[in-house]
């Protein structure tokens, strides 16, 4: 029996749609959207606007690619939350009304839990219990997944995501829009020792980024103020002692709740899983810890649709289904409950 699946995407400006059979991805379409370069972030209701667009394309060019048409799908997919909620809407109202005409199921996914389960859609998969940290835009997580599609949210944020930390340090520092690969590229000539930034601690297996932004504010006003020159000057050390401290932050949670958890198989998820120095990090501290690292393809690291689709495989074997009163939700709250 073949199981397909068609899957979509669209908690924030990427509007992507996959198909998934018997659980091997047969493609993964993104549509992103440039329009919010001019604005230094991402527009909600630009980016709603261009899911209505972009929709319909994308969901038929995978469907074409795939080689399979509409009524020999299975089931549909689709991002409930977290995200934005204009955005969100689109894709859902979009996949129960192809669910509706088709009279097929309705599976409903947590984007973040999702992230997690990219992990999954290589042939070389991790061993469970496995440890994942979530570093993006929007989110940063520590998730302890112990059985397929058994999450357990050990650790968040508090208030800013890592990689908005990335993003508003660059935008201080007069980088354009998106700044964090800018950063990346510029601390990788500079010496990540000689300006330093302060080091945040919360409890437990918490996150806080506001505190090293608030810090880097200070310091440019600090040094414009001596010397207008001051961050051309030091553009390449200030962004290598930003990122690194970023980074030790991360990296101190996630081998704390190794530790604790007796935990060796980790991975690590979301766009700033591109960032080549969280991954040198990484590495450095797998071989010193005697990790089993996984860094899924950096297509799975950014939203897209793959990683919706590979999760909605499993829930479709365990018959979990969603239907037609579910609504999107913006914010998922602190325990990843819904969807699993």
């Amino acid at each position: 029996m073949r199981i397909n699946i068609l899957a979509i995407e669209s908690s924030c400006d990427e509007t992507a749609a996959a198909v998934i059979q018997n659980g091997k991805l047969l493609n993964n379409i993104i549509a992103s959207q440039s329009v919010h370069a001019a604005f230094g972030g991402v527009v909600p209701e630009l980016a709603s606007r261009a899911h209505e667009k972009k929709i319909v394309t994308v969901v038929n060019d995978a469907l074409a690619s795939a080689g399979i048409p509409v009524n020999e799908l299975d089931a549909v997919a689709y991002t409930r939350g977290p995200g934005l909620i204009g955005s969100l809407l689109v894709g859902t109202s979009f996949a129960k009304g192809l669910a509706l005409a088709q009279g097929i199921p309705l599976i409903e996914v947590n984007h973040m839990q999702a992230h997690v389960m990219a992990h999954f859609i290589p042939e070389r998969k991790p061993r469970l219990p496995f440890l994942c940290l979530t570093v993006s835009g929007g989110h940063t997580q520590l998730v302890l997944m112990r059985d397929m599609l058994k999450f357990e949210l050990l650790g968040q944020t508090r208030d800013d995501a890592a990689g908005e930390a990335f993003d508003k340090g660059a935008k201080l520092l007069g980088l354009p829009y998106p700044g964090g690969p800018l950063i990346d590229k510029l601390a990788a000539s500079g010496d990540p020792g000689r300006i330093r930034f302060p080091h945040t601690s919360m409890p437990g297996y918490d996150f806080s980024f506001s505190g090293i932004k608030t810090a880097l504010l200070y310091m440019l006003k600090d040094g414009v103020a001596k010397s207008p020159d001051f961050i051309e000057n030091n553009l390449n050390d200030l962004c290598a002692g930003y990122q690194h401290r970023i980074l030790s932050m991360l990296m101190e949670k996630l081998k704390k709740a190794a530790e604790d958890h007796n935990i060796s198989t980790i991975g690590l998820a979301g766009g700033v899983a591109a960032n080549s120095g969280l991954r040198a990090m990484l590495q450095g501290e797998a071989k010193r810890c005697g990790w089993d690292v996984f860094i899924p393809d950096f297509g799975f690291c950014t939203d897209n649709a793959g990683m919706i689709a590979i999760t909605a495989h499993y829930k479709f074997l365990e018959g979990s289904f969603s239907d037609l009163s579910a609504v999107p939700v913006a914010s998922l709250g602190p325990d990843l409950a819904f969807g699993s």
